[in-house]
């Protein structure tokens, strides 16, 4: 099993309909990996963070080169949705996320 680290902020201001997110990293000197959490951080997008130069992650890193077909990091998968991921810095992406939260959150509950 990975070895996940949640990376959630002070989130008592935020709405509750946020995805879910795991960035699977290669390490605090990945610069894309870097620049993904701190862009998710400052949209309010909590997160968990995976980090897959563990032995512990070897399963998660098989799974996202041989299953996914990725090659760079970081891996983002949103919701567990086999359709919702990307690879590499995407605030194009992260954007998008922030906007599908925003939008919820102002749904009137039935």
């Amino acid at each position: 099993m990975a070895t996940v680290t949640n990376c959630d902020r002070d989130t008592s201001s935020q709405p509750q309909a946020a995805p879910h997110v795991t960035v699977c990293t290669t390490g605090p000197q990945c610069m894309r990996c870097t620049l993904t959490c701190r862009c998710l951080t400052a949209a309010g997008i909590r997160f968990d963070l995976v980090d897959l130069r563990e032995e512990r992650s070897a399963a998660m890193r098989l799974w996202i080169t041989e299953d996914l077909g990725y090659t760079e990091a970081p891996v983002v998968l949103v919701d567990d949705d086999p359709e919702n991921h990307w690879s590499g810095f995407r605030p194009d992406l992260i954007e998008m996320l922030t906007h599908e939260r925003s939008t919820t959150s102002q749904e009137v509950p039935r």
